[in-house]
């Protein structure tokens, strides 16, 4: 069943639970934390930066699949500092659809990663753009997906190198897929330190 944007405005003005249903303790997982609807993916990567340099802790995840329409992205935070996030987004004219509150597990973001075992390599693949590395020696075997322009320049410069001295793609990247690719790029390096 999808959620429309118009329930997911709803979600905040939804009464009180039942005097039964307060009884019963809520989950930490979901406890405190939402996320942020943008229009576009482009809005999403000026907000977490925009967040990011304000101090605020936010990760970008995957919408849950009930919003999901393609190559989307949400803005995960803790909903304590929600007043603080709109204050800094409106003062850049970015203003989200939706501030969601993570109250139910259907309603969680999910990880923009995922991660698969190939034996010798491993690859992590962020929204549409995937690496591959070598488990022995962290090195670069393979840059696919996208179709952002840099895609193949960004490939041929990070194929054959290894995840601990190759350039990461932010630096050079322009596009939405070389973020991606800089998702999957720093997970993969994370992945690999820590020992597949």
């Amino acid at each position: 069943m999808a959620l429309g944007i118009g329930k997911l405005l709803n979600l905040w003005k939804t009464p009180p639970p039942s005097p039964g249903a307060a009884r019963r303790a809520p989950s930490d997982k979901h406890s405190g934390k939402g996320f942020l609807v943008f229009h576009n993916t482009g809005e999403v990567l000026r907000a977490e930066r925009l967040l990011r340099n304000a101090g605020l802790a936010v990760e970008v995840k995957g919408p849950p699949a009930q919003l999901r329409t393609g190559c989307d992205m949400v803005i995960v935070f803790d909903v304590l500092f929600e007043p603080v996030a709109r204050r800094l987004l409106q003062k850049e004219h970015l203003d989200p659809l939706a501030a969601v509150p993570v109250s139910d597990p259907l309603l969680e973001p999910v990880s923009l990663f995922n991660t698969t075992d190939y034996g010798e390599w491993f690859m992590v693949r962020a929204a549409n753009m995937k690496i591959t590395v070598e488990k022995r020696t962290g090195t670069i075997v393979n840059v696919s997906g996208g179709g952002c322009p840099d895609v193949p320049w960004l490939a041929a410069r990070l194929s054959g190198r290894r995840l601990d001295d190759a350039e990461e793609p932010c630096i050079r990247g322009q596009t939405l897929c070389a973020y991606a690719l800089h998702k999957a790029f720093v997970e993969a390096r994370r992945i690999w330190r820590e020992g597949v």
